[in-house]
């Protein structure tokens, strides 16, 4: 494990470090260039790692897989979108070092054990596992092998394939962590389960996260604010581009604003405040906003004061409203105005 590997694996672990993991998925749409283009804008926006899908479609499916039907203008089947969206291991390689050389940590999810086998000689600072695959054992013992972090997105799984895919996690003496997801794209406000954090959290024990296909923001900033800050949300241009994942992804500026959010919480969350000393530090504002004893209009000398004639204006420091039982039924020692507040030796 390089270095950089090594930091990345000590933000995962410490749960109070948020680790916003950026998924380009297939928006780059089989372009290099454009993959290359989203690790320097995410970069920019301050993502922590930026995550990839390496698919290699010969060792992916067969044909009788539903979604090899006509899938875009460009494409005459769904395996040759798969196909188009497939990067050498020289252009992955690329993309990894790229990624580094800004600041981020490279992942992608294998889709098969090609896949697996080819980002072992990439190189990933974790593996993430996808929802379909929790069950690909053969690919599993590839990534385990490794000995390298990995993150587990839950969306398809039931409590019960979830104990099973855990139990055999914790027999190893690796670091694995679960993602709350709900495999649809985009995935309803209603759907995106929230409450199933805690849960995951009390059942496991683990660093738990959520794995977000809204196209809001909303459920990761939520998910940061109850506690949850492992993020991965899906990078978009713009959500006009064409792609199955589009309308499941962020863009750059939404990421750009959950990433300001983590790290504004976490700073506030780093400083807590004492009250006294808060109130202490204030005390010329206060002065400047709180209010006096004044009268609510001229009165001349020898008047006696009621309370009808009192009032409370800034700034404070003078007399309080409990300090009125010392002027009233009390005669003015002199002319006063209603634009200064009262004195004990304004009375005689």
């Amino acid at each position: 494990m390089t270095v950089f590997d090594s930091q990345f694996a000590k933000r995962l672990h410490d749960e109070s470090v948020p680790v916003i993991i950026a998924e380009i998925g297939q928006n780059h749409d089989g372009s290099l260039g454009m993959a290359h283009a989203y690790i320097d804008v995410l970069a920019d926006a301050g993502v922590d790692a930026i995550k990839f899908q390496t698919h290699i479609a010969s060792d992916e499916s067969t044909l009788d897989e539903e979604f090899r039907v006509k899938f875009s203008y460009q494409d005459k089947t769904r395996f040759d979108y798969w196909k188009r969206m497939e990067f050498t291991e020289s252009q992955w390689l690329e993309l990894k070092n790229h990624s580094h050389a800004r600041g981020v940590e490279f992942l992608s999810t294998p889709f098969s054990i090609a896949a697996v086998n080819l980002l072992s000689r990439v190189g990933v600072g974790a593996w993430k596992i996808g929802s379909g695959d929790t069950k690909s054992n053969n690919m599993l013992d590839l990534m385990v092998a490794t000995n390298k972090p990995v993150i587990i997105s839950s969306g398809m799984s039931s409590w019960k394939e979830l104990d099973k895919i855990v139990k055999e996690f914790s027999n190893t003496d690796l670091n694995y962590y679960l993602m709350q997801c709900t495999s649809k794209y985009p995935t309803p406000l209603s759907e995106v389960g929230l409450n199933v954090l805690q849960d995951i959290k009390n059942r496991y024990g683990c660093r738990v996260g959520l794995s977000d296909h809204s196209g809001s923001t909303s459920p990761a900033i939520a998910a940061i604010a109850r506690g949850f800050s492992l993020i991965e949300v899906h990078a978009t241009f713009d959500k006009r581009m064409f792609g199955p994942d589009v309308n499941a992804s962020l863009t750059i500026d939404d990421i750009e604003h959950v990433v300001q959010f983590a790290a504004n919480l976490r700073f506030m969350d780093n400083n807590p405040v004492n009250k006294d000393d808060m109130a202490k530090s204030l005390s010329k504002q206060k002065k400047l906003f709180d209010r006096s004893l004044a009268l609510i209009k001229d009165l001349p000398s020898g008047h006696v004061l009621s309370e009808n004639d009192l009032t409370l204006k800034k700034p404070g420091g003078g007399l309080s409203w409990s300090d009125r039982t010392k002027l009233i039924n009390r005669p003015l020692s002199r002319d006063k105005s209603m634009n200064r507040i009262l004195k004990i030796e304004d009375v005689s």
